[in-house]
């Protein structure tokens, strides 16, 4: 039988209303075509937002990445060291290029990649011969990885970051905007972020051919000629005008969306923090969460499930924390170096609702369910 009570969702779209404006002036003057004004003011609007000096607004965060790796001159049997905690599409893009994904376990504080394992891995890498090309560093559920510790690994065997900021939108470290740190950062605006184009990203450096490469790869690799001829492999990657006025308007809201779900954040945890043991990924000194997702861990998986199952007999939707890359079929053949960390992260973690949009009393039904999952 079909549940009759309304769904909640994990991270839903959340419009400001702000959005129609561009959308109706780009119907109004026929900007229609792939590109426009939208997608030019998106772009400087990114930019002063971050601080980020050139920015390419494109189809999706997987294809910031991927443009990135081409950047970077990543190649076929090049290897490139990525988190296995994390979605897949960290490390999709990696295999696009035929090279070779070098997954690395997490550590405790922060959930993202562990920077004694990250030289560790560089260092057992290079004994083999094999410096790795590119390191992806990803700031997961939006918590700012240990930023400083990899930027200073990264520089002492130079090795370039990609900084995929993805679910980090509007978190910072020391008040500077994650996907700013590394030479090269990517963002999503997929349906489910903090905010959306419905689909899109971004690629941002302070590297101005960086963004002129990937704009140009990204409209078909086009050279200048009064006709189409193509000397590079190109790419359908560009930001649509019409997703791009959606965008425009998301911005405007990003702090506000920022706030509630923080708010959303302090909320769950003053409600349940430590009842049967659950506990929540603090901030550290200098840390601060865009809280897009809130995530739980509880004593093990059956408590992880219960809730799990009990909060979709209500027709709430919640979901376990990322399964790792290495424990994926599609990539376990694929070097690793773990300790554990996100093994256990996900045995035993669960993401829930968290959208700006989420009520109070939908919030407080949700607290609820895991009160007394927990309490039988």
């Amino acid at each position: 039988m079909k549940n009759k009570n309304k769904r909640i969702w994990l991270s839903s779209p959340h419009m400001s209303g702000k959005e129609n404006q561009y959308i109706e002036d780009a119907f109004k003057n026929n900007w229609i075509a792939p590109l426009g004004p939208n997608v030019d003011e998106f772009e400087k609007s990114i930019s002063k937002l971050t601080n980020v000096k050139y920015v390419a607004a494109l189809s999706s965060g997987t294809a910031a990445i991927h443009l990135a790796l081409i950047m970077l001159d990543v190649k076929s049997d090049d290897e490139v060291i990525c988190p296995s905690f994390t979605f897949s599409a960290s490390a999709n893009p990696i295999c696009y290029q035929n090279a070779i994904p070098v997954f690395i376990d997490s550590e405790k504080d922060t959930w993202n990649m562990c920077p004694e394992l990250l030289e560790k891995t560089i260092k057992d890498r290079l004994s083999q011969g094999k410096k790795p090309k590119a390191i992806i560093l990803v700031h997961l559920y939006g918590m700012p990885a240990k930023i400083e510790e990899i930027i200073k690994i990264s520089q002492e065997y130079d090795i370039p970051i990609i900084e995929d900021a993805a679910e980090a939108l509007g978190s910072m470290y020391k008040n500077k905007y994650l996907g700013t740190f590394g030479d090269i950062g990517i963002y999503s605006f997929n349906g489910n972020k903090i905010i959306t184009t419905s689909g899109g990203g971004a690629l941002v450096s302070n590297n101005e051919e960086y963004c002129k490469k990937a704009i140009f790869l990204s409209t078909q690799a086009r050279d200048d000629a009064p006709h189409y001829q193509h000397s590079s492999i190109g790419y359908n990657y560009r930001l649509s005008n019409i997703l791009a006025g959606i965008g425009r308007g998301q911005l405007q809201v990003l702090k506000d969306r920022v706030i509630s779900r923080r708010k959303k954040f302090n909320y769950y945890k003053e409600s349940i923090n430590e009842i049967n043991g659950l506990t929540f990924l603090l901030e550290p000194k200098d840390y601060f969460s865009n809280r897009w997702l809130t995530c739980i861990l509880t004593n093990s998986y059956s408590d992880r499930e219960k809730i799990r199952l009990n909060l979709e007999k209500e027709n709430i939707e919640s979901r376990p924390l990322w399964k790792p890359m290495h424990l994926q079929p599609i990539f376990r053949k694929y070097p690793n170096y773990l300790n554990g960390v996100c093994e256990s992260l996900f045995e035993k973690g669960l993401c829930l609702p968290s959208g700006s949009n989420l009520s109070l009393d939908d919030q407080d039904k949700i607290i609820d369910i895991i009160i007394n999952t927990l309490k039988k």
